[in-house]
This record gives structure tokens, C-alpha cells and sequence, in this order.
């Protein structure tokens, strides 16, 4: 593969995050730059930083071509390669936004260990070292410390001070940087950082993201040769010969069908190995590892938060329709806001993953419109303000940004709050009553039951096509679903004044099966009155007369409901209690408008289907496992809201 369709495909499927790194030109709404803009007014050196272990790792510096006055360092890196490699070549666009480039700093990007051009072997996610005895303990936060001090004194004009982004991938590693930093290190801004692979991206509360599946060979498949450095994509997505994803995994049937897409025919290896392991070591992992062992606890960094540093100034920035991470930007903002004293804020706006590094105007996820210029004022009145306060400024904690800049996705207005959430949120509870109504009050205890037909599992969208990863989802209208007879719905009377969801929210639901084992999905929806007008950009068959406008919704694998290292079945018939928090909203049901809760147990193929009779590993399931079976909802099950008065 050619560097331009290496790069061409990046772009396309997003897997860079929309970093301004590597996404498209776009036209931005204020200072227009040119193709050369870059190249006109920066200079580029490629160098090999040698780490402690002796492990060299590729890092492109782009200085300003301005020598009269110093400049901070703002470096990203990133397991999606810091292309284009070369002299001569150039990134059109560089640093986390176009006021950042436009007013000079010296902009790095670097390989991570074992990815692209860097040497030394790739861990997925690696694992935090806590306790280090030499200099053969590696982890990503000496790598990242190993680099800003060569930085530091190596790199002409620099002014000492060092900040770190990333969006997605390299927000993990913008996260990983506060962790036993490096002293020049000032400022981090982890955006829609993965904080857990068992609770982002490739698994929800246990479940696996079968949506992500064509992802997995990015960060699964070897390097060739010996796994030695290469400046051109070594993997290849597996092909999904149909546009119509529902229906390929359908057919598919159990998860071990799909192993055969994992083989690479290595040339130096075995493909599809007598033990069952095939070429994907990520695959691998996935499916040998199904619940929360050694393996994935060993590699959330959530958990080694205390250990960043006080003098590193942080800003976690999100989308609150962000389909692959949620979970990681709010467990990094709160987690970090627990165990340090330090200047530590979050910004959270109406975007999928990644979408305020770009510069498009209109503000929409999926069918969805939120506003004009959103991004864009984040990039020009939050993030280079960060910045600049603490890698140019006085960084002291009075940088004029709140403790939370949030955006009300149902008001569509920013606000301002000194602490998240914010105070004066009370709890609530609503309660899943008959006749398909949601009560403030517990009204009786009876139980609802549907069918749950593993042949005919719930769509988690009407659409028809094969994705990359799922994104428009999160605002998509949920009509389709509430129509099912497998989808329970619950709603209240029209909202007579405005209702704001501020925080987390826990669906507390007590239920029983036929069978041993279910998943359990609850969505939280806007739904809007018929008079709602509609937006240019909505898809033809859709009017925003009605929208049920999910805001948001989580599974949980029963299995996981008492612990997700120890699973456990579920006994037949028997009403059990599964607990399921969804992440947090900043959400307005305005009067007009109705709140409405949907309880589902499949949900496919954004997650795999369960086979409904409890077996040790899902991944392994044989046809014969999967059966039909009836649920039951009782009318005790409530939602617990976090509502600001």
C-alpha cells in the first residue's frame, strides 16, 4: 500500500481521531491557510530518540522558521504514524488547532514503541509499571518522559515548557504522560482518551463491541521481518463482502466463525495454529480473555491516576455522543479530580469522536444538529487558551476557563460550572410502570414480559451498511426500536417545564429470564414534540416531528451484573437485580418534550449476540448454545437521574 492510500485511508475511516495531525484540509472559518502553510513557515527534522532501554523511537520536530523569540513544545504521540515521513514532506496541518500553528510553537509528533518507524515490539494498551528496579522497565510514561528530556535540551528555541494532546489513541497516551511526568511537562489535554479496553471501544460492561471487529486488525497484526520498523500500512482491515452489516454477522452465527478473518498467512508462522490461535494477537486476546482478568486490568490506566503529577495542568475534553469513548475522557477527568490536587478541568460538547478538531460550521451528529461553529469556538476560546496560559503564560490556576465547560445538548447552549457534576443536583428516581409509563412514584410490582428471538436480535439502527466503527447511532432516532414487541418502553406525560439531566445516571432494573444468561440495554430518549423542525442534513425518510432522540444508553452482559472478573449465571425464573450506570449527560428535556426510557436485550451487532444459555466464553459458543428465550422487566425497576434544579 502506496503512503497516499495509507493516509487517504486513515482519513476516510477516521482511525487517526479527526487530529488535526492528519485530517483533511478543510475551510476554517477564521484565518484561511494554504496548501503550503506549513512547509512556508516551519522547518522539519526527523530524529531517533534513544529511551532508556535503549529502544530508538521516530519523532518528526516542526520548528518555527521565526528565531527571534522561544517557543513551547507541544508534541503528540500516536500509534497512527507521525506521516508523512521524509525531507520535504509535509503535514498540511500541525498541532491540536489552526490558532496554535498559526501563532508558533514547535509541534512534535512521535511514533509510539513498535509502531511505524519506531523500534522495539507493540503492546496494545500497555501496561503501567508502578514499581520500576531498571532501566529494562518500560512503560509509555518513560518512554514519554525519555522524550521531553531529550527534547528539552536538544531542540533549538524551545522555552522549556511542554504540553501533550491527543485525541482517541493518543489521548491514552496524553493521559499516560501526567503519570510520573517529566518536570517540563505543564499542560496535557487527553481527548476522547480509551481509559479501559474492557469498558471503551472494544467492549461495553463486558459486552463486545462486535461493531468494532474490522478495527482489530490495526493494532493486532505483527510487523513484518521481525518486526522491524516500516513507513507503509502492514495490515489490511478484513473485508466484509456486503453493505449490509446485520445481516453478514447474522449469518455468521457464533463468534468463532470469524476466526478465518484473522488469518494473515504469515510467511514465518503457521496460520490458524493447532491451538486455535490465529494470526491477530488482538484477536486473540479478545477472545481468550473474555472476562476482566489480569490481562485488561493490567492495562486500564484509570486505576494508576494517582500517580499523576500536581504540576501538570490538565484539560479532558469529550464528546457526549462519542460512540467508542465515553467512559475513558469522564473516568480520566473525575479519577484524576479524586486523587490530585491539581489544575484539572473538563470540556464536554455536543460532537461524536473527535469532532471538535474540525473546522465544518454546522455542528451535527448524525441526523442530529446542535449549532453552528461549536468546534470551532472550542478551539479558539478553550483549548489555545489552555495553552497558552500554562506553556506561554503565568500557568497559574487562574487561566480563565471553568472548572466545566459544558454544552446543554438539549438547550444546544454552553455553560459554566465550578464543579462536576454541577452543584444543586438532586437524585431522582422514575420507575418502569405498566402501560408503558414512567412515574416518579413506584405504582406496583408486576412483571412485563417479551421475547427475546436470537434469530430476529433488535438493530441498533435502521440503517443498511457495513461501518468502520458506529458513530451516528448515539443521536439516532429510536421510532424504529420502540415499534418492536421486544423493546419495553416507558414514558411520562409531556414535560410541562424544563427537566436537565446533569451526571450519571443508573438504571437500577430487577428481572428474570427463562434461560441463563442475557444482556440488558436501557436508552434514555428525548422525545420530541410534533410540531419540531426539521434540519436540512436529516435523512430523507426522517422528520424531526416525533425524533426520539436517543441521549444515552449502555448494555450490561448479565453475567457481569455481581462482577466483571467473576461471572455468573443467571438461575431461571428467578428475579434478580442488574444494575447498569450509564455514563453521564448534560441533557435538557424541555417543556414540550417527553423523557423516555427503552429496555432491550439485544442490540445488533453494535454488541455480539449472547447466546441467552450461559456458557464459560461467549467467544467459543457453539450453534447449539444459542437459544430463544422470554425476559421479564418488573415494574419496580427504576432509572436513577442526576437532575439540576
Amino acid at each position: 500500500m502506496s503512503k497516499f492510500s495509507f493516509r487517504y485511508m486513515l482519513v476516510l475511516l477516521t482511525v487517526v481521531c479527526i487530529s488535526f495531525s492528519c485530517a483533511r484540509t478543510a475551510k476554517v472559518v477564521k484565518g484561511e491557510v494554504s496548501e503550503t502553510y506549513v512547509s512556508d513557515n516551519y522547518t522539519k527534522k526527523e530524529v531517533k530518540i534513544e529511551m532508556r532501554d535503549g529502544v530508538s523511537l521516530h519523532t518528526t520536530i516542526y520548528s518555527p522558521k521565526d528565531t527571534a523569540k522561544e517557543y513551547p513544545i507541544i508534541m503528540q504521540r500516536t500509534p497512527y504514524s507521525s506521516a508523512p515521513y521524509g525531507n520535504g514532506e509535509f503535514k498540511k496541518q500541525i498541532g491540536p488547532n489552526i490558532h496554535l500553528m498559526q501563532e508558533g510553537n514547535i509541534v512534535v509528533y512521535q511514533d509510539v514503541r513498535g509502531r511505524w518507524l519506531s523500534e522495539g515490539h507493540y503492546e496494545n494498551m500497555r501496561a503501567y509499571i508502578p514499581n520500576k528496579t531498571s532501566n529494562k522497565d518500560v512503560d509509555e510514561s518513560t518512554d514519554t518522559y525519555d522524550t521531553i528530556d531529550w527534547l528539552v535540551n536538544n531542540v533549538e528555541g524551545n522555552n522549556g515548557n511542554v504540553g501533550v494532546w491527543g485525541i482517541s489513541y493518543p489521548g491514552y497516551y496524553a493521559t499516560y504522560a501526567t503519570i510520573d511526568a517529566h518536570p517540563a511537562l505543564k499542560a496535557s489535554s487527553p481527548q476522547a482518551s480509551i481509559g479501559d479496553f474492557f469498558f471503551d471501544d472494544f467492549h461495553h460492561n463486558g459486552a463486545y463491541m462486535l461493531s468494532y471487529f474490522r478495527a482489530t486488525s490495526l493494532f493486532g497484526t505483527p510487523r513484518p521481518n521481525g518486526d522491524q520498523p516500516i513507513d507503509t500500512a502492514w495490515y489490511a482491515l478484513p473485508n466484509l463482502p456486503t453493505e449490509d452489516q446485520y445481516q453478514f454477522f447474522l449469518d455468521k452465527g457464533p463468534l468463532k466463525n470469524l476466526n478465518s478473518l484473522f488469518e494473515y498467512d504469515l510467511k514465518d508462522k503457521v496460520s490458524i495454529a493447532p491451538d486455535g490461535m490465529t494470526d491477530d494477537y488482538f484477536w486473540n486476546e479478545l477472545k481468550e480473555h473474555p472476562n476482566y482478568d489480569e490481562l485488561w486490568q493490567s492495562r486500564g490506566l484509570i486505576q494508576h491516576l494517582d500517580k499523576s503529577k500536581s504540576h501538570v495542568a490538565t484539560m479532558v475534553v469529550g464528546g457526549w455522543f462519542d460512540a467508542e469513548d465515553l467512559y475513558g475522557p469522564l473516568e480520566t477527568y473525575k479519577n484524576i479530580e479524586k486523587n490530585q490536587n491539581s489544575y484539572n478541568t473538563m470540556v464536554f460538547g455536543p460532537w461524536d469522536h473527535g469532532r471538535w478538531a474540525r473546522r465544518s460550521g454546522r455542528n451535527l451528529v448524525g441526523n442530529y444538529y446542535f449549532g453552528d461553529s461549536i468546534s470551532e469556538f472550542f478551539q479558539e476560546k478553550i483549548e489555545t487558551k489552555f495553552f497558552n496560559h500554562f506553556l506561554k503564560g503565568v500557568g497559574d490556576v487562574n487561566s480563565g476557563l471553568p472548572e466545566a465547560y459544558v454544552y446543554d445538548s438539549g438547550r444546544k447552549e454552553w455553560k459554566e460550572y465550578d464543579a462536576w457534576p454541577p452543584k444543586g443536583t438532586t437524585k431522582k428516581n422514575f420507575f418502569l410502570s405498566d402501560n408503558q409509563e414512567l412515574t416518579p412514584e413506584l405504582e406496583s410490582t408486576t412483571g412485563i414480559e417479551f421475547i427475546s428471538d436470537i434469530k430476529k436480535p433488535v438493530p441498533y439502527s435502521e440503517d443498511v451498511k457495513t461501518v468502520f466503527t458506529p458513530r451516528k447511532y448515539m443521536t439516532d432516532d429510536q421510532r424504529f426500536s420502540a415499534r418492536r414487541p421486544d423493546v419495553l418502553v416507558f414514558e411520562t406525560e409531556v414535560m410541562k417545564e424544563d427537566f436537565t439531566l446533569a451526571g450519571d445516571m443508573l438504571a437500577k432494573l430487577n428481572v428474570a429470564t427463562t434461560g441463563t444468561a442475557a444482556d440488558w440495554i436501557v436508552k434514555v430518549i428525548d422525545v420530541h414534540p410534533a410540531d419540531a423542525e426539521t434540519n436540512e442534513e436529516m435523512q430523507p425518510h426522517l422528520r424531526m416531528s416525533n425524533y426520539h432522540l436517543m441521549v444515552r444508553s449502555e448494555v450490561m452482559r448479565g453475567r457481569f451484573r455481581n462482577s466483571f472478573s467473576n461471572p455468573e449465571p443467571f438461575v431461571a425464573n428467578e428475579k434478580t437485580e442488574v444494575n447498569i450506570k450509564l455514563q453521564d449527560v448534560f441533557h435538557t428535556i424541555k417543556k414540550g418534550h417527553k423523557l423516555q426510557v427503552q429496555v432491550q436485550s439485544t442490540w445488533f451487532p453494535l454488541i455480539d449476540l449472547n447466546p441467552q444459555t450461559y456458557v464459560d466464553n461467549i467467544f467459543k459458543a457453539d450453534e447449539a448454545d444459542f437459544k430463544t428465550q422470554t425476559h421479564t422487566v418488573f415494574t419496580d425497576s427504576s432509572l436513577e437521574f442526576m437532575v439540576l434544579e
